[in-house]
This record gives C-alpha cells, sequence and structure tokens, in this order.
C-alpha cells in the first residue's frame, strides 16, 4: 500500500521558460496541482523535499500549498537529459476514497529453477494497469518465480493482487516465462502470406516477356 507522504508547496506566480530556469538555480521544482474538478495552480517545490519523497516511494502525498491542504498523487516528474536534476513535476489532487487508474510497476521476487537449469528468464510485462482506491496504491506488484521451470509461465490471470484492486491487462497475457536457450522463437500464423505477392508478380512478368516474344515473330 502506498506511504502517506507530505511536502510544503508555493504558489508560482510567475510563468515561462526563464522564470523556471530560475527557480531551479534555487533548488526549486516548478509543477503544476490540478484535476478534481478545480482549477489548475501553478507551484513549487524544494527540490530536496521531492527527492525524498521519490526515494521513500510514497505515491499519495498532503501538499501544503501555502496553509491549504490537499491530497495529491505524483503524476508525473520530468527529468534533465542525464537524469540528474529534477526539471518539473506534476501533481493530480484526489480522494482518498475514490477509485483511480495507475501504472504498478511488477516485481520479480525469487531465483527461478529454470534458470539456474539454462533456461531464459523473460520479463514481458514491467508494469501492470491497476484500478484501485487512492490511498491503497501498492508500490509494485509482487510476482514470486522461486517454483518456475524452462517452459513455464505466469499469466496476468494468476497473479495476487491486493484487496480491492483490479488489473485491467488482459488475463491471458504473460507477465514472466522461462524459454528454453537457443529455442526458436515461434512465427505467427500466417507469416509466408507476404511471400505470395513476390510470386505473383513474377508471374506478371514473364506474362509480359511472353507478350513481347508473340510480337517479335
Amino acid at each position: 500500500m502506498s506511504v502517506m507522504g507530505k511536502i510544503a508547496a508555493k504558489r508560482r506566480t510567475e510563468h515561462g521558460t526563464r522564470a523556471c530556469m530560475r527557480l531551479r538555480e534555487q533548488a526549486r521544482v516548478p509543477g503544476n496541482i490540478y484535476g478534481h474538478k478545480q482549477a489548475p495552480e501553478p507551484v513549487t517545490v524544494a527540490a530536496a523535499d521531492l527527492l525524498n519523497i521519490i526515494k521513500s516511494g510514497s505515491r499519495v502525498l498532503e501538499v501544503d500549498v501555502e496553509g491549504k491542504t490537499e491530497t495529491a498523487i505524483v503524476r508525473e516528474i520530468q527529468w534533465d537529459t542525464f537524469g540528474r536534476h529534477l526539471m518539473h513535476v506534476d501533481l493530480l489532487r484526489v480522494d482518498p476514497n475514490e477509485k483511480l487508474t495507475v501504472e504498478v510497476k511488477v516485481e520479480l521476487k525469487g531465483t527461478a529453477p529454470g534458470m539456474l537449469s539454462g533456461g531464459i528468464l523473460d520479463h514481458e510485462m514491467r508494469t501492470l494497469t491497476l484500478e484501485c482506491l487512492a490511498i491503497q496504491i501498492p508500490d509494485s506488484v509482487p510476482v514470486k518465480i522461486g517454483a518456475m521451470e524452462i517452459g513455464h509461465a505466469i499469466h496476468v490471470r494468476e497473479l495476487e493482487l491486493p484487496p480491492n484492486t483490479r488489473c485491467l491487462n488482459h488475463a491471458d497475457d504473460v507477465v514472466v516465462q522461462i524459454l528454453v536457450r537457443g529455442a526458436a522463437p515461434e512465427l505467427p500464423t500466417g507469416n509466408e502470406t507476404p511471400a505470395q505477392p513476390e510470386v505473383i508478380k513474377k508471374a506478371a512478368k514473364e506474362g509480359a516477356e511472353d507478350a513481347a516474344d508473340a510480337k517479335k515473330k
């Protein structure tokens, strides 16, 4: 379940690229808090505070905007090209008791015996789309692979989800599987069909050549 974090924000009155650059030079991150049928509000937060929130894994926050407290989730964080400096943050207002659709990472637990036997771990799905209460957003979905042998797969329908949580991905989607090393990938049905136009093209060319020969005669 998500850890409830707290962060202080200030209203942002200056806008534009230059204003945002000045804020970053002051170790503050420009952002917006929006949603829940209220007008978007430009804000800034201390870069150090936001880094602490990221490290703590908090997804639901109490945001203190100059004395006004709002509940929000971290919707998007933008970094610079090298992933070193925080550039922007978007906070989405939520009701703690409303259901949200969120992307949550898949976390593999254990070591698959099939890997020790020479198999290859194929981690197909890195994230899942979940529907759950704002205060119950899991930090990750753990998937136990400690009993997986070569040829075994775990599908979405087999996952253990937190209470009151629903996965919106297809039930038959493969989350993780152990493949035979060096096995040829299975070709999709009808893979041979692209060769057909080439045959038709060749036949048309031969027909044209036959017609040319007939004219010469």
